[in-house]
């Protein structure tokens, strides 16, 4: 191998250290020191659809990142600007001859990576990119065909297989020493969000590869909640602790998947709960796989025909879904949950996402841009994914004549109300004979328990029964056309 002099190492969704296989390659051909750099990038901080949330986790990551590297003898380079320009001036001042970073797959950081791809090679510097967001990458698994899979199943039978005939995924890279950056190369200071424009009463998770491996370390190693092992059982309770709560730490490559694969290993690959969560990481690479190769499913549905869809898209409806004043109360706490805290639990999102799209009749780039600008770990391909599906237009979708039931569907995964009452505390003194179903309630009853529906609570704001029918005509109408 090779031994170059200073080298660049461009951070963008990969903020840690350990496991990270274009910082690691770098630290090991740098002769000079490996210069770490990450850039505060304007069409990213201005975009309509970046939330305050992720600003502010992202930020503490990149604390928790400087921090690290200053433990390694080293620092964050924080520079502001546009990346093209940004990493020129950073060659300039270090006389860096390579430039190394991990791969994104949007079409927005496609195009910007071969643009300064092709700047770099102009100049006469080395550019080496790494995989690293995903277990599979977009070409690594296809169908006999040498194309793309769009059906999740046969894709995740495949995953696994390669999977389990490749060990060497569960190996852990180790870090080399780093040679102090010099001196003299200047570095903005971290900002605080307002400073950027961003401000939120959220209350958010802790960012940081040390936290994310903590998060990670409780959730296989659970003593007293379900943990990885209870996760196929526990997953689908939003009231209960459930799931890994890493989504965001994911997103940000404060953990990389490649070690969430290993600790499920350990905790025992082939058990059931360890298979189940695995799974989820298959669903990641899928749908990174699909906005690669259909990168339309940003602006248009998967499948064409569902784009005639003739949508109400009423605003007053879609305020009342975003506030969560539905008067459905599964729905309203599910979206008070992400008013609240940047996250929603997965199966209260699936809720949330059928009855704006099959209750509301309100369309589904509607609820995914609202996602994308309210959650702490909005993730373009994930979230755009997961909204196709639940709208019934995507890839390996959720067919669009079955439209979750808001009622039966808390009354499965809420039995209680539990979830209900924790966000919606106006239904706090409700039974769970009527906590999912209020307005059934008597005016003496209300009197007893302390609401009047309509007043305190909304009343439902559409008919489930009417509105069902409605949607089954709309997408029927859509796929004749």
């Amino acid at each position: 191998m090779s031994i170059m002099p200073n080298i660049i190492h461009w951070f963008r969704r990969d903020l840690r250290l350990a496991d990270n296989p274009a910082f690691t390659a770098a630290s090991q051909v740098s002769q000079g020191a490996v210069v770490p750099l990450f850039i505060l990038d304007d069409n990213v901080l201005q975009s309509s659809r970046t939330s305050a949330a992720r600003v502010v986790f992202m930020l503490e990551s990149l604390r928790a990142l400087d921090a690290s590297l200053r433990a390694h003898g080293s620092r964050l380079i924080i520079r502001h600007g546009s990346p093209e320009q940004c990493i020129a001036q950073v060659i300039d001042e270090t006389d860096a001859v390579g430039v190394y970073w991990n791969r994104d797959y949007s079409p927005f950081a496609r195009q910007r990576d071969t643009i300064i791809e092709k700047m770099l090679r102009g100049r006469g510097v080395d550019v080496h990119t790494h995989k690293d967001a995903v277990i599979w990458e977009i070409d690594e698994i296809l169908t006999k065909n040498n194309t793309p899979y769009t059906v999740y199943t046969p894709y995740a039978r495949q995953w696994r297989a390669r999977v389990e005939a490749n060990p060497v995924l569960l190996a852990e890279a180790v870090l080399p020493g780093l040679q102090p950056v010099p001196d003299t190369l200047s570095s903005s200071a971290i900002p605080l969000a307002a400073e950027l424009g961003f401000a939120t009463q959220q209350l958010l998770p802790s960012g940081g590869e040390q936290v994310g491996l903590e998060q990670l370390n409780t959730f296989v190693h659970a003593q007293n909640a379900p943990g990885i092992h209870g996760y196929a059982e526990q997953r689908n309770f939003p009231a209960k602790p459930g799931t890994s709560r890493l989504s965001p730490y994911l997103r940000f490559g404060c953990i990389a998947p490649q070690t969430c694969l290993r600790a499920a290993h350990k905790a025992g690959f082939q058990q059931h709960g360890s298979e189940t969560w695995v799974g989820e990481l298959a669903w990641r690479d899928f749908y990174y796989q699909i906005l690669y190769h259909f990168p339309h499913v940003l602006q248009r549905s998967f499948k064409s025909d569902y784009d005639k869809i003739e949508w109400d898209n009423n605003e007053v409806f879609f305020a009342a879904w975003c506030e969560g004043r539905t008067g459905y109360p599964i729905v309203d706490a599910a979206m008070r949950q992400l008013t609240a805290e940047a996250w929603m639990h997965n199966r209260a999102r699936m809720i949330v996402a059928s009855f704006l799209t099959k209750d509301l009749l309100i369309d589904w780039r509607w609820g995914e841009r609202y996602f994308m600008q309210q959650l702490v770990d909005g993730d373009h391909a994930s979230n755009n994914g997961g909204w196709q599906w639940a709208a019934g237009t995507g890839t390996d979708a959720q067919p669009y004549f079955r439209i979750f039931n808001p009622i039966s569907q808390s009354e499965k995964f809420d039995l209680q109300g539990d979830y209900i009452r924790h966000y919606v505390p106006e239904l706090q003194h409700v039974s769970a004979s009527y906590i999912h179903t209020p307005w059934n309630m008597s005016q003496e009853l209300q009197r007893q328990v302390g609401i009047h529906i309509g007043r305190d609570y909304p009343m439902p704001i559409v008919d489930h029964a009417m509105q069902r029918q409605r949607a089954l005509e709309l997408y029927k109408r859509a796929r004749a056309e």
